[in-house]
């Protein structure tokens, strides 16, 4: 399994590496930067362009197909050479970007944002697949961290841009700087991924799979949209179903997302990518606390907006000092933990509250809580990552033909890839949880705010209960 080795910071700037680490950052930046500024900048195209009732769905279609194209991210690198792909998908993620810079009406900006977000999932899941490809085992763990951080960093420049250009009645050029974003970054993959090679076999395209988890997405988006507790419990039902059956289909069909150590007996990768799933989808947490900043706290915007962050900031500050760690089992064991401690912390000032406006000493806790939860994401995350990673490896290429050795070598394809497609869905699974959290409230935000922290907290404590299996296939 994914060993971590003694690989240093220092190794990832030398002239054979850091062409592919700023691209493979790059690439990720954008699609996060996107993510981000939208949310601040939609106010504005609203309100030139109209579409108020499809307020919600710029963001929606975006996860929508970037769930669908990360899925697909083994197959496209099994058809075409890595360097080549990711100029593809660079070249996807920016035509969807210039369509929404000169959009006219909400019916092209949607266009924009579903062909924005296929470029975009393709990005983040060549992302840790090209890891795997392009940096040597040892670093694995810190090219995770690094792409991981670019979150961090995109949580100040994507609202911070955004603002900044709806501001001044420009919010157009926002994609327009992802437009040239995307482009300065493209000149730079012909140097840096001309020696990544990936020997894989094609294989028969996963239809059945990419309808599965493309209708698992599309449910949870619809779901989260709405402010009614039934019809977003009905909602995350369906996508329950809709998962197994995702299940179920890749144990049975040759064409599949998932690598076959997934359903191997015995084999913890299965762990590994539950464990991350329930880390990233309590991370979705940071989506709601603004608004109960605001609500509850009477916290103006901009702090609100800063409370916001503070779990993401502490994922950021986690991964940065868990990456270079010796004991990367130690840190899985114990980032769950804390994940859950936080959460808890939160969940039970809220319980203590009288009122709906809290005072500073709440305000403190909240943001030591969310710090401390978010820190624990960090912590296990780049160790999982790099287990996903090398989860499905060959284990005796010399011993096999050429035909087989390609086959495993997309297998570890699939499982560099699918660390995405498990994210991406975790987010859209915790954000239709937590708005049906919210809604078992009624028009309490206090109440709201109980049922949401109470229920992601038991959700963390599980995690950190369930974290053993995933820990033995982490590397020593």
């Amino acid at each position: 399994m994914a060993g971590e080795g003694a690989g240093t910071w220092a190794q990832m700037i030398v002239p054979g590496h850091r062409g592919a680490v700023a691209v493979l950052a790059g690439g990720t930046l954008m699609f996060a930067v996107d993510t981000y500024v939208t949310a601040s900048l939609l106010p504005s195209a609203v309100a030139e362009i109209g579409g108020e009732a499809f307020y919600a769905w710029p963001t929606t279609l975006f996860l929508l197909a970037a769930v669908v194209a990360s899925s697909l991210t083994s197959r496209v690198l099994a058809t075409v050479a890595p360097g080549r792909a990711y100029l593809v998908a660079l070249a996807v993620f920016a035509v969807g970007a210039l369509i929404d810079a000169v959009a006219p009406s909400m019916a092209v900006l949607l266009l924009g944002r579903v062909v924005q977000g296929a470029g975009g999932g393709l990005l983040a899941g060549m992302g840790y697949a090209l890891i795997r490809i392009a940096l040597p085992r040892t670093l694995w763990t810190r090219g995770s961290a690094v792409i991981a951080a670019m979150w961090g960093v995109a949580l100040i420049v994507g609202p911070g841009l955004g603002g900044l250009l709806a501001g001044a009645g420009q919010w157009r050029w926002a994609f327009g700087a992802l437009v040239v974003g995307s482009l300065l970054i493209g000149a730079l993959v012909p140097a840096a991924l001309h020696r990544a090679r990936a020997r894989t076999a094609p294989g028969p395209f996963p239809l059945g799979s990419v309808l599965l988890v493309g209708a698992a997405a599309a449910v949870l988006s619809v779901a989260g949209l709405a402010a009614d507790v039934l019809v977003v419990g009905l909602g995350l039902l369906v996508a329950v179903l809709l998962l197994a059956a995702f299940v179920v289909h890749e144990r049975r069909t040759p064409a599949a997302v998932l690598p076959r150590a997934v359903f191997r007996r015995g084999s913890p990768l299965r762990w590994i990518y539950a464990l991350s799933a329930v880390l990233v989808g309590v991370s979705a947490l940071e989506a709601f606390v603004p608004l109960l900043g605001q609500r509850l706290a009477g916290l103006t915007p901009v702090l609100a907006g800063f409370l916001g962050v503070a779990l993401g900031a502490g994922w950021v500050a986690g991964e940065m000092v868990s990456a270079s760690a010796r004991r990367p089992r130690w840190r899985v064991l114990a980032g769950p933990g804390l994940l859950a401690g936080g959460t808890v912390l939160v969940a039970a000032t809220l319980l203590l509250l009288d009122g709906p406006v809290a005072g500073p000493v709440a305000t403190v806790l909240w943001t030591v809580g969310l710090v401390a939860g978010g820190a624990g994401i960090g912590t296990a995350w780049p160790h999982l990552a790099a287990a996903a990673i090398g989860g499905a490896e060959p284990e005796a290429e010399t011993a096999l033909d050429p035909d087989d050795a390609a086959r495993d070598e997309g297998e570890a394809d699939k499982a560099s890839a699918a660390v995405t497609t498990v994210q991406m869905l975790a987010v859209s699974v915790g954000t239709a949880l937590g708005g049906a959290s919210l809604a078992l409230g009624g028009d309490d935000a206090l109440a709201g705010a109980r049922w949401l922290f109470a229920v992601f907290a038991v959700v963390a404590v599980v995690g950190a209960l369930a974290a053993r299996p995933a820990v033995r296939g982490v590397g020593t």
